[in-house]
């Protein structure tokens, strides 16, 4: 069977290689090292350089946010046999955790800051942080919350049927532990949301949750007969503790906000995890080689095509009760803040300084978030300012 399919390759080589001669055009193979491995067929030194180097990331659902930070990734990282960078699509936050957990081969997830303290408040595990640590806080994950009308705060929807996603995603994770904090008892049920969506429509359900990074693509999709709106959520003290206040507005969402006005609501961090791999292990090498490409690149994302929400992570940025790879802490002791957005953030300082508008503490992480909130400002103005021209 190898025999023939040795065979097959070398006709099929051949066959190419006639039609590039035919055609006079450049032979693939001088000029694609992965076409090279590709067609060394039955190689092991070709089979082992790619699996060392070849660093598998758990997702999120299809059109989420999640997966669609994998596919950039991919984007940016892959770099032929040196990294390749492979994301899968997942099934939300809590199977990611038990992937990076059990799954062979998984080397990295994305998953939400909550989903470990649910998973230790339910007992479904005990000191499961340990097991884990996390690369970098990625961006905020805000609630959206779909309903009628006449529902006008979270609470209104006590007592009510409401959709809160697959119970092995996340969504359902940040939800019942709002609602856990709020003393608040809904009917909860657990439809995919393309279906719970149409359920919204026939009045089968009160509301819809979402809790993903805005423009959320089911949310920006949702196709609003002028019934529906997004419900506010109140940032309420026993919140505060591990989420944070958020807005939305019409720009993030027409098809459910009003021009110039916004809807208040929460959000929770998401974060790129991995296993606790002991430091002379090879996986946790791979993971060193993906953070050296990672944060190294990590500019590119920032910018077109690139999803919006990249523009909200900062690699320097601490999450409260986990515990940073070690590598990534080291990578960023060495080099401080990011360094393309060193000479962005001295230019910040020096007109803040001026205008007398940097606080009275000079915490480094605070005045980088002012940073960013400024950098975010001046982008905006730029596009204003091409728009009028």
């Amino acid at each position: 069977m190898r025999r023939l399919v040795g065979l097959a390759l070398v006709a099929m080589m051949m066959a190419c290689g006639s039609a590039a001669r035919a055609e006079d055009s450049v032979d693939p193979a001088k000029v694609s090292d992965s076409l090279k491995a590709i067609f060394q067929f039955g190689s092991a030194a070709t089979k082992q350089a790619l699996n060392a180097n070849t660093v598998t990331l758990i997702s999120g659902t299809i059109g989420g946010t999640y997966v669609q930070f994998g596919a950039d990734l991919a984007s940016v990282l892959d770099d032929g046999n040196k990294l390749r960078v492979l994301p899968i699509v997942g099934r939300g936050s809590v199977q990611s955790v038990a992937d990076i957990l059990f799954l062979q081969g998984v080397d990295l997830g994305i998953v939400r800051s909550d989903t470990l303290d649910y998973l230790e408040r339910k007992g479904f595990a005990k000191d499961i942080k340990k097991q884990f640590t996390y690369v970098t806080k990625l961006y905020n994950e805000e609630m959206q919350i779909i309903a009628p009308k006449s529902v006008q705060s979270l609470r209104d929807l006590e007592g009510k049927t409401v959709s809160v996603d697959l119970p092995n995603g996340s969504t359902f994770v940040t939800v019942l532990t709002v609602a856990d904090r709020l003393g608040m008892k809904a009917n909860w049920v657990y439809i995919e949301q393309r279906i719970a969506m149409e359920k919204l429509k026939a009045g089968e359900i009160d509301a819809v949750v979402v809790v993903g990074g805005k423009p959320y693509k089911s949310v920006s999709s949702f196709g609003n007969d002028g019934r529906f709106h997004l419900v506010k959520v109140d940032y309420e003290k026993p919140l505060q503790g591990d989420y944070l206040p958020a807005t939305l507005t019409a720009k993030d969402y027409p098809n459910l906000i009003a021009e110039g006005e916004k809807v208040d609501t929460i959000a929770v961090p998401a974060l790129l995890a991995a296993y606790n791999w002991a430091p002379n292990t090879d996986r946790y090498r791979k993971l060193t080689q993906f953070v050296d490409a990672f944060f190294t690149k990590f500019p590119t994302f920032q910018n077109p095509p690139f999803h919006p929400k990249w523009k909200e992570v900062s690699l320097s940025a601490p999450l409260a009760g986990w515990n940073r790879f070690p590598y990534a802490q080291q990578w960023l002791d060495s080099h401080g803040i990011e360094p393309v957005t060193r000479s962005r953030f001295d230019e910040f300082l020096k007109q803040g300084a001026a205008a007398g508008k940097l606080p009275a503490d000079t915490d480094k992480e605070a005045l980088f978030r002012q940073f960013k909130a400024w950098e975010a400002e001046q982008a905006r103005a730029q596009v204003q300012s091409q728009r009028q021209r």
